[in-house]
This record gives C-alpha cells, structure tokens and sequence, in this order.
C-alpha cells in the first residue's frame, strides 16, 4: 500500500532531477557530480555513518533510475556518465533482469540478529533461555542478566518464546517483515536478497525498507529517449488514475501528450472487455459444476498463485487483465507505435514483459517525476479526452469491489455474493490455501487485490489512504 514517507519523496525528487538534466541535454555532463552536490562534504549526514556513504548511496540509486542494478556493475570505479551513455543507447530492456532487486550499498543498517535481551531481564535462577538455546548464544554479565552473542545466534527465537519476563525481543526486518511469501532473506553478508522463484512482485517491500534499498526496474529513460527519436508511443493509463492526481484526469492525460505520447488510451476501455468475458466464463464454471471462480486482473495475485498456490489455479479465471485487451486494441490501432502501460504497482512490470503487445511499464509515482522532471504545469495543459470511452463499471475496476460489482452486474444476479479479499497479506494467503485445498468457499465467486483498498492504494501510487479512496469515488461519480 502506498503511504507518504520520506524515501519515496526523496527517491522521486531524485528522478525528476534526472529527468530534468535529461531534458536540457545536460544528463552526461552533470550526472557525475550529482552525488557531491546532493552531500557536499560538510553537510551532516542523514541516518549514515558519513557523507562519503551518502554519496555512494546516491550513485546506486540513480544507476536504479537509469535502468541498472547491481548485476551491472563489474567496476566500482565506473562512473555515472558511462552508465548514462549506455542507457542512452540501450535498444530495449534486458528480460533477464528481476523486477524488483535490492541495491546492497543502501541494505546495511537493518538489525543482523532479530532477537536481543533489554534491561528487563531480571537474571533469573531457572534461565530457560540459556537451557533452550540450540547454538549456546546466551551468556551472563557479572550482574547475572543475560545478553546473546550474536556472532553464535541463529534467530531461531527459543529464548523469546521461553523467557518468563519476556525480556527478549523479536525486532523485525522490514521488508522481510511486510513480504507475505518469505521471498527476502539475508546473504552471508547480512544483505537481503529477493528471490524471483518466490517473489509475487506485490511491491510490499518497496515502501517497507526505511532506507530505500529495493527498486523496481525503471524504463523512464527508455520511453523519454524513444519519443525524443520521433517514434510513436502510447500511453495506456491504468483505472486507479483516477485517484492519483490533484487535478482531473483530462488535465493528466494533457500532461501526457505534453511529454509527447502520442495517443493515450484508458485502460478502463479494455476493462469492459475483461468484464463481459469473465462474466462469460463465470456462469460456464457455475455449470460445469465448479465450486467459485477468483478474478484474474491482479498479476501479483496470478503470480502468488502460479507461485506458491497451483492447487488454486483452476478456480482462477483466464480472461485477461484490462491490459491485456486494451495493449490488444493499442497494437491494432497504432501497429508501429510503442506501447506504455501506466499502473500503480511494480507486478504490472512483471505481467507486461509477458505481454508481447506491452513494451513498457510506468509506474504513477514515475510519471510524477517525469511531469515534474520536465516542468509541466498540469493545471496549465489543454484537456485530452480518448476516442475511447468506458462505462462506469469498468472505471470502478480499481477499488476494492468494483471486478465482482461488475461481473456481478453483467451476470445480471442481485442475490449474487462475492468474498472480497483486498490484501495479500499472510491471513488472506492461508485463506485462499484453505479454499483450494477444500473446494470450498463462502460464496461462488473471489476477488482478489493484493493491496489494500484495491490498485489505488498500490504501492507505487502517488495518493494514499482515505485522500485517495474520497478522490476515486468522487472522480468515479462523475462516470455515472
């Protein structure tokens, strides 16, 4: 779910900064003493030992905005500009790259050991946690109070469970505290690693992590670079834009040709697509005697199924995302233009590298740094209004409910009920287990939304909370 923190304002400001020099063809020759301006040597840093560690920080995180991560660098000593000029060149993304990675010189200030002793411990006589310690990570000062050498521990958590006083503490991992599939865990070096064979891309952790270590790939440069060579691109704006901006969707859809898309189509529109297929494939389940159907248009949720839940795949519906049928409809009305899917969440990356007919993914909180990057006052921009129009149903895809409202309006059963899961959390994980593993649900048809409130409370959404849900329902009334 997005929230407002200050690593997300610190790591956009840093993009549109980018994106700025890039516009004045000055990204080549200022992007080196980027990190010096940003910690000039006097400054006292922010949450690091020095400023010499900000400045490496700063580097990697801007490798990230340009395209690359870790696996890219084979010098330490290469400089930021070659990195630029071999983004300026790149022809196409590498498909080999995992969506979201981790950036290991921003992963190093995180707790090792999950398990400490406060002053709580009162130096008991029956020391259970000493008794029941596997590895003989629990000592005594001279005092009798107990401490754990953390060169031995193995945060098994033994002592926590065991302690009398509950003296010992468990002290979370942030991103491996929010990942819901266990798919972060530590290298021998004490930095996380995500692995892609567990990994639903929810984006969970990219708003976890307090220091701004996890980054999804970014293709900012490659569109920017693509419409500055004069080729057709466009872009297609996922349902939850709705929520996003301060201003009405015209005004964001104007900013968008003001980049230079060339067209911009509203995925809502393949939406009305997704609804009367699903729909049509609903009632053939009930028939055929199928216990429920879940809907398909969250990737994250397709990829926790895939993933780590197969038995629940035939419950899974195969009608495609609104962006598949609207990048469909894109490739047929604009055959040579490149297509730009917009979303609020990092798994729409991941489902649009499966989807020939998608050659990119942005994510809203991206588009905000280009908008900004690029000076564009939004306000200012004349309206643009698609050729295509979708109903209000469709438009309502990106709330928590408006899938199962509208294939439920579309069956055309008001007794119809729907379960409604909107968070992919470890609870709701063990509930779609149970229904797969039994066959049985409370209703005949699931909804899943892996954040929150739906797509516009995704994680890399640019509103959050309540702001966004009052802003989606009052710009959705007006679909009416």
């Amino acid at each position: 779910m997005a929230y407002n923190n200050n690593i997300m304002f610190i790591r956009y400001q840093l993009l549109a900064r980018l994106v700025k020099m890039w516009k004045e063809n000055e990204l080549l020759e200022k992007v080196d003493r980027l990190p010096v301006e940003l910690h000039p040597r006097k400054q006292k840093p922010l949450g690091r030992c020095c400023v010499y560690k900000e400045r490496a920080v700063t580097k990697y995180k801007t490798m990230a905005m340009m395209g690359f991560d870790m696996t890219d660098e084979t010098d330490e000593t290469e400089r930021l500009s070659t990195y630029a000029a071999h983004m300026m060149e790149r022809k196409e993304i590498d498909s080999e790259k995992s969506i979201l990675s981790v950036m290991d010189e921003a992963c190093s200030s995180c707790v090792k050991i999950n398990y400490e002793v406060t002053n709580l411990c009162r130096g008991c006589a029956a020391r259970p946690c000493y008794n029941n310690c596997p590895k003989d990570a629990i000592h005594y000062d001279s005092e009798g109070k107990a401490y754990i050498d953390h060169e031995k521990c193995i945060s098994c958590g033994r002592c926590h469970q065991v302690c009398p006083y509950h003296a010992i503490v468990y002290i979370p991992v942030p991103c491996e505290e929010a990942c819901p599939v266990k798919a972060i865990s530590k290298d021998e070096y004490g930095v996380e690693h995500i692995d892609p064979e567990k990994c639903i891309y929810c984006g969970k952790c990219l708003n976890a992590c307090p220091f701004g270590a996890i980054f999804d790939q970014c293709a900012v440069f490659d569109v920017l670079n693509r419409i500055k060579e004069g080729r057709q691109v466009v872009a297609m704006v996922a349902p939850s834009v709705l929520a996003q901006f301060k201003q009405p969707v015209g005004k964001v859809f104007g900013a968008l040709k003001a980049i230079g898309f060339s067209d911009v189509l509203e995925v809502a529109y393949g939406a009305e697509e997704t609804i009367r297929r699903e729909a049509e494939e609903f009632k053939e389940k009930l028939e055929s005697g199928a216990a429920f159907m879940t809907t398909s248009c969250c990737s994250a949720y397709v990829q926790l199924a895939r993933k780590h839940i197969p038995e629940i795949m035939p419950y899974v519906s195969s009608t495609g995302s609104p962006m598949y049928y609207v990048a469909e409809y894109a490739r047929k009305k604009h055959p040579e233009a490149l297509t730009v899917f917009i979303a609020p969440c990092a798994s729409k990356k991941a489902e649009g590298r499966e989807n020939p007919n998608v050659d990119f993914v942005w994510t809203f909180r991206e588009l905000d740094a280009v908008i900004e990057g690029m000076e564009i006052d939004m306000a200012a921009c004349e309206d643009f209004t698609p050729e295509e129009h979708a109903g209000h149903d469709a438009h309502g895809f990106a709330k928590t409910g408006g899938v199962f409202t509208a294939v439920k309006n579309m069956v055309g059963d008001p007794e119809l009920q729907g379960t409604l899961i909107a968070d992919l959390n470890k609870k709701n994980i063990a509930a779609l287990r149970a229904y797969a593993k039994t066959g049985k649900c409370p209703t005949r048809m699931i909804e899943v939304m892996a954040c929150p409130g739906g797509c516009i409370s995704g994680p890399c959404a640019c509103n959050e909370g309540m702001a966004a849900i009052r802003q989606f329902d009052a710009e959705l009334k007006k679909k009416e």
